[in-house]
């Protein structure tokens, strides 16, 4: 059964703030410089320091799983702790699966957010923590800002039993989907257009929406589409983005090597569709 990184059923994020402070049992997630988590790893499920395990001064509350706290350890401190280290969040996609492993990528995105934030954008002052929301605010203008979430789409681009295959110049290595940030002043429909016209030279026509992703380690909320191919399906692709487009049949198609991406349903759908 596919099961993609959100589907945590019948687990459940409860991502609201509180002002709180952990107890022992809590979990405490610790993140260097780089952005790499302290864990450790055990038949591909992932296991977080608690407030027993280490000792550490300064946290802010960051959600729940199933009533369970995690808190983010914003301090300098330096732990030790047998069996763990610090592993990247792509490291984890590929070694670890489960609630836990969504729990990382969403603590990595906020991490990622406080860490990029540390001053004000507006006067340049130290920003602090907001005592009764998730913000941050200046201490010298007193100027707040919210949790920053980049929407960006992924596109399956269709033409008869064939699906338009990229996989991409640099990063990722694996099968991949027309994919690209939203611009301001665009609708996620018009980036659709104009992704897939940017990367592969392709017009499309009936545009619809499939579903959407929460992808903690890009900070991106991911909208899933297909469409069709309109007119013309020559490929034209864009070399400096892509190394690879295609269009695959669907007996054809190679998956990603896990089941965690929206990307990865979104092949596996139009391979069992009708």
């Amino acid at each position: 059964m596919l099961t993609v990184i959100q589907d945590i059923s019948p687990d459940c994020l409860n991502n609201a703030f509180i002002p709180a402070v952990p107890n022992e049992n809590d979990y405490i997630l610790l993140f260097d410089d780089d952005g790499r988590l302290f864990v450790k790893i055990r038949d591909r499920r992932i296991f977080f320091a608690t407030g027993r395990d280490v000792s550490v001064k300064e946290t802010i509350y960051l959600f729940s799983v199933n009533h369970m706290p995690f808190f983010l350890s914003t301090g300098t401190e330096k732990v030790t702790l047998s069996g763990f280290e610090y592993r990247t969040v792509r490291e984890l996609r590929d070694l670890s699966q489960g609630t836990e492993l969504f729990a990382a990528f969403t603590a990595y995105h906020l991490w990622k957010w406080y860490a990029d934030n540390r001053y004000c954008g507006k006067c340049g002052g130290t920003n602090g923590f907001h005592r009764t929301e998730r913000a941050l605010q200046c201490s010298q203008c007193g100027h707040v800002i919210y949790p920053r979430i980049n929407p960006a789409v992924i596109v399956g681009v269709i033409k008869g039993d064939s699906l338009l295959i990229t996989r991409y110049r640099t990063g990722y290595a694996h099968n991949a989907l027309v994919a690209g940030f939203m611009e301001i002043g665009e609708t996620a429909e018009q980036t659709v257009q104009r992704e897939v016209m940017e990367e592969t030279g392709i017009r499309v026509k009936n545009i619809r929406y499939y579903k959407s992703q929460p992808w903690g380690m890009a900070q991106d909320l991911l909208l899933g589409f297909f469409c069709e191919a309109d007119g013309d399906s020559e490929i034209h692709m864009d070399e400096h983005e892509l190394k690879y487009a295609e269009w695959v049949n669907k007996a054809d198609i190679v998956l990603q090597p896990n089941n965690l991406s929206l990307t990865n349903d979104m092949m596996m759908h139009f391979m069992n569709a009708r």
